[in-house]
């Protein structure tokens, strides 16, 4: 690869993708040191990373366990989760000798910095990956909306939103096996369809930035640093005069 294509990306995870998937719950340090290890190989062509995780591996707000919980108290217990999932990639990542931070939304000054907009910026100009924790730091709004709100504030190039799926289906493929895959899709397409890629805020967000997705196997090894090079991995998701 003679020059990446994208300067500053924004790379979305779920916390699903830290855990065990024999166990279904929890961290498992190998499959993060792992996602650490293609992290790093696309920070050392020089791409300027920023990074949002999900906490549906510890903790889901929506889901049954947290039914009969106030919705802002299982909220924020999401988004404590997050933070446990950001310390976790940061410690792999400082494992392979990248510099991390982790800017939080909810104010812990013991273990990570306060988010502060500038000062996320300046972090990615000195070439350290930046872990965006505690969501927005409000209830109510996703990881998803997260990413799109932190992709836009540090002028990401595009979001990349790391699954176990080679991309976006018009049904579940582990179910169907007549599942079609998307090469593309406009914004409008799946707010239309109701297509599982983010949830329907941060698709209107990305949609009135012309912020583009990308939604890829994130577990297929050297897909990430593909995507970086230009090459045609996963489902696009842009406007419809893209």
């Amino acid at each position: 690869m003679t020059k990446p294509k994208y300067k500053r990306v924004l790379l979305k995870l779920s916390g699903e993708s830290l855990m065990d998937p024999q166990v279904k719950f929890g961290l498992h340090p190998p499959i993060i040191q792992k996602l650490a290890q293609e992290i790093k190989e696309v920070h050392d062509l020089g791409v300027e990373i920023a990074i949002v995780l999900g906490g549906g591996n510890i903790f889901r707000g929506l889901s049954q366990e947290g039914k009969n919980m106030e919705r802002a108290t299982a909220d924020y217990m999401g988004m404590l989760a997050t933070v446990i999932n950001s310390l976790a990639l940061q410690d792999a990542l400082e494992n392979e000798g990248v510099y991390t931070r982790v800017l939080s939304a909810i104010g812990m000054q013991q273990v990570a910095e306060p988010y502060i907009r500038r000062r996320a910026i300046r972090h990615l100009e000195k070439r350290r990956i930046i872990i965006f924790a505690g969501g927005t730091g409000n209830p109510y709004f996703s990881t998803d909306t997260a990413a799109s709100l932190r992709a836009l504030e540090m002028h990401a190039e595009v979001i990349l939103k790391g699954t176990k799926v080679d991309g976006v289906y018009d049904s579940d493929p582990k179910k169907s096996s007549t599942a079609k895959r998307f090469k593309s899709l406009s914004y409008i397409d799946v707010l239309k369809k109701n297509l599982k890629v983010m949830d329907a805020t941060s698709i209107s967000m990305c949609m009135e930035a012309g912020l583009p997705i990308i939604v890829f196997n994130m577990f297929q090894k050297g897909n990430l640093k593909k995507i970086i090079g230009g090459e045609p991995i996963g489902t696009v998701v842009h406007g419809s005069d893209s």
